[in-house]
Order: C-alpha cells, then structure tokens, then sequence
C-alpha cells in the first residue's frame, strides 16, 4: 500500500486547510482555491501558460459536471414560480399546512419523507419533488428555510445515501472492493447507519431549535424565492384545484416510471425535469393565454438566473476539488506519478499504509480515508480505496472487514456525498434558497458528533 506523494498531495492538503478555515470563518474561498488551482497546475506543468489556461479549463470542467443540477433546479424554480403565480401552490399545500403545524413536526416529516423517496430514487430527484410542495409549508410552520435544507439534506444525501439499501450501489462497489458479498456489508451497516442518523439529526435538531430560540436563525419566509411571488388571479378556483390535483398525479406517474423502468442517478433527475418543463409549459399557456408563449420563456429565464446565481460561488470551489480526482489529468493533464489512483485517494492510501494495526486504530483509519476521499464531493469516488483497506485491516486483525467496510462508505457518503461539500449539498440548498456555504456549516458539527460516535460504535462490532 505505499504511495508516493509528491509535491502536489502537499499542496492539495495545504489548501484543503486553508479553504476549511476560510469557510470557518464565513470568509469567501474564490480567491484562496483560484490560486489552490494555478499553483497546481504550475507545479505540474511548469508553464505559466499552462498554468492560467488551466484555471478556466477547471471552470469549464466544474460546470460540466455539475449542469445536469444547475438544469434541474433551475427548471424546478421556474415551475414553481408560475405555481405560486397562478396560485395552484395554495391549493396544493392546504391539506399539508393542516398536518404540519409546527417547526419540529416540519423538520421530522420532512426529514422522514425525503429519506424514504431517497432509498428509491436516491436523493437529487427526490429533493426535487419534494421542495416545490413542502418548503412553504414547513415556512408557514415556522421552519426556517434553512432548517427544511438541513432536514432534507441530512435525511437524504445523509441517511438513505449512505446506507443505500434499495438500489445498492455504494455496497456493491465497496463489497467488491473488499471481496465480500453485497449482504455482509448491508448487514453489518444497518446498525452504524442507525448510529448516525440518530446522533446526526437529533443534534442538527437540537442545535437548530436552540439557536432558533436565541434569534440567531429567524423563522420568516426570506429563504424561499417563491414566497417573494404574489399570487395573480390568472385562473378560476376550479382549474386551480384541477391543476392541484393534476401535477402530484404527474409526479407519482414519475415515481411509478422511475421503479418500474429501474431508473436512478441522472436518468432519474431527467425523467423528473423533463416533466416539470411540461407542466411549467402547460400552465403558462392555460394561465396567460394570449401571452402564454413568452411567459413560458420568461419563467424559465427567472429559473436558469436563480440557479446559475446561486450556483455561481461553488463553481471555483468544486473546479478545485474536482482536481483531487479524475478532474486533473482532464483539466492539468497526466503529471500523477503512474501509480496514482488521483491526489484524495493516494492520500487515503498513504493514511492507511502509515497507522499500526488495532480494531480501534483501524476504524479510525477507515474514519479518515472515508473523509478524506469525499472531499472531491462525490462520496462514491472513494468508497472503493475505503473497501480496499478494510479487506486489508480486517486480515490483519482477524475480522472485523464488513464492518470497517461499511464504516469506510459511511463516512465517505457523508462526508462528500452531499453533507458537508458546499458544492454536493446544492440541491437542498438550492431549492430552499439558502447559501450552501451556510448548509455545511451548520452540518460540521452535528456530523462530525455523528461520525465520532459511529466510529465508536463500529470498534465495539469489529
């Protein structure tokens, strides 16, 4: 298991530090990861030319990846926009607005639904369906907006990402990994998912009601950009019931197809989108008539300005962290030394081959890898270097690989699956219309006691 680590690892972790702090201390990280970006590629390439082009090749490359998001958010505010116009959004909420009365069953019903659609149809699309009907609801309890993106976010790309056991992508590339069967790893993560979920959202929940009751996080509507939208009288009460019937059925339709066709991941989102541009299409016709056809093109505008503003500060910091992975030899080219598995997982590897071996040792091990190689933000890209060790630990201490397997993916997920990188917790943040830089911080904590306690809890099963 040794790697070597050149002077470009050093330079990743210097600036890893430096963009963690900054973040700590609600300071902007543009300027700290451009230069992060062209110190790398300086490095690597020793060209100064090189080394300026890459900082717009990595821009390009960040955009890449993360359209198919900025896409789906941007069309779901604009499907919303013309709900809340039209004034079908009242209608549609009035049966929830009945149920959820107050900020706590707000956070837990939401929280709840958002993890059980996202065991499914993983999280992104369910965050998607979701948002548009649940948001202002939970705000006219007296949830802040803030509150319901931590709820779904914890809930989804947290508790169903991490533990996977519908759809079972993450066990499987990390059971493969570890050469053991899919079941042994989803066996032995049910009790350290239970661990985290519980530890994670009850202290996001408690700090969130406490700093709620001190006045440092108000309960008011600012966060949602559809509740800055006054409803217009553009359709009778009877097509706004009609309507309000018609887009759950829509969705549910969705949800049927998605199951039946076997779709996740992206093909999902899609299938998601592509029916909120009809049902935006639709209502701008029946709602405006005559002016139906550039009413459509104006609502989406509104929709592509919110997400790319909103999507606009994460983008330098996701084209450096996209450079701990495959993004470097795409954006820099191939400077790696030939053994490397890209900058995040050589460094894992080198942790991993550096610690003595113990049960306890080892979980923390597989602890670190797992944060480590989800700082590129995708959570998956490590899981398999996280089951590599832990087949690796758990020979050498005789047991204990499923286990430290499912720790590796656990942490992992939720670390760079969607929690704590500004850039993979978009979604929630996205449609709730809060700062993601706000989103993971006010995750740090109640994840970090998450992951402490469920490492804990994996030395007492190894």
């Amino acid at each position: 298991m040794e790697m070597e680590l050149t002077a470009l690892h050093w330079i990743y972790v210097v600036f890893i530090a430096l963009i963690i702090g900054f973040m700590v201390k609600r300071r902007d990280t543009t300027l700290i990861c451009i230069i992060g970006i062209f110190l790398l590629a300086l490095v690597a390439t020793g060209s100064l030319a090189s080394s300026i082009s890459g900082i717009f090749n990595s821009f390009i490359f960040a955009i890449t990846e993360l359209m198919s998001t900025i896409l789906i958010i941007s069309i779901i505010v604009a499907m919303s926009t013309v709900l809340t116009k039209s004034g079908i959004n009242d209608v549609m909420i009035a049966p929830f607005a009945k149920f959820i009365k107050n900020p706590t069953l707000a956070f837990w019903v939401i929280g709840i639904v958002m993890m059980v659609i996202s065991w499914f149809f993983w999280p992104s699309p369910a965050v998607a369906l979701l948002g548009a009907v649940l948001l202002p609801v939970a705000l006219r309890a007296g949830l802040p907006a803030l509150g319901v993106a931590m709820a779904m976010n914890l809930f989804g790309h947290g508790i169903a990402l991490s533990g996977d056991f519908i759809i079972q992508a993450a066990p499987k590339l990390t059971g493969d990994a570890a050469s053991i069967p899919v079941g042994d790893v989803i066996a032995a993560s049910i009790p350290l998912v239970i661990t985290m979920g519980v530890v994670t959202t009850l202290s996001a929940f408690i700090l969130l009601k406490r700093d709620m009751k001190l006045g440092r996080i108000k309960a008011d509507n600012e966060g949602f950009v559809q509740d800055q939208t006054i409803s217009e009288n553009l359709l009778t009460l009877g097509q706004k019931k009609f309507f309000a019937v018609f887009i759950p059925i829509a969705f549910l339709l969705d949800v049927v197809a998605l199951s039946i066709l076997k779709l996740q991941g992206g093909d999902a989102t899609a299938l998601v989108g592509g029916t909120a541009v009809f049902i935006l299409l639709i209502l701008s016709l029946v709602a405006h008539k005559q002016q139906g056809l550039e009413k459509s093109t104006a609502y989406l505008i509104q929709g592509f300005q919110f997400g790319f503003k909103v999507f606009g500060p994460v983008i330098p910091i996701a084209a450096f962290f996209y450079l701990g992975d495959s993004g470097f030899n795409q954006i820099i080219g191939d400077y790696l030394p030939k053994t490397s598995l890209g900058i995040v997982n050589d460094l894992g590897a080198a942790l991993a081959a550096s610690v003595p071996l113990t049960k306890e040792i080892a979980a923390v091990t597989l602890t670190g890898i797992g944060a480590i190689t989800g700082l590129d933000g995708s959570g998956f890209s490590g899981i398999s270097l996280a089951g590599s060790v832990a087949k690796l630990f758990g020979t050498a201490i005789g047991g204990g690989t499923a286990t430290l397997t499912a720790l590796g993916q656990i942490t992992a997920i939720w670390v760079g699956g969607g929690t704590l990188i500004p850039w993979a917790l978009i979604p929630a943040a996205a449609i709730c219309n809060v700062s993601p830089f706000e989103l993971a911080r006010r995750n740090l904590i109640p994840v970090t006691i998450g992951l402490a306690v469920t490492t804990i809890v994996a030395m007492f099963l190894i």
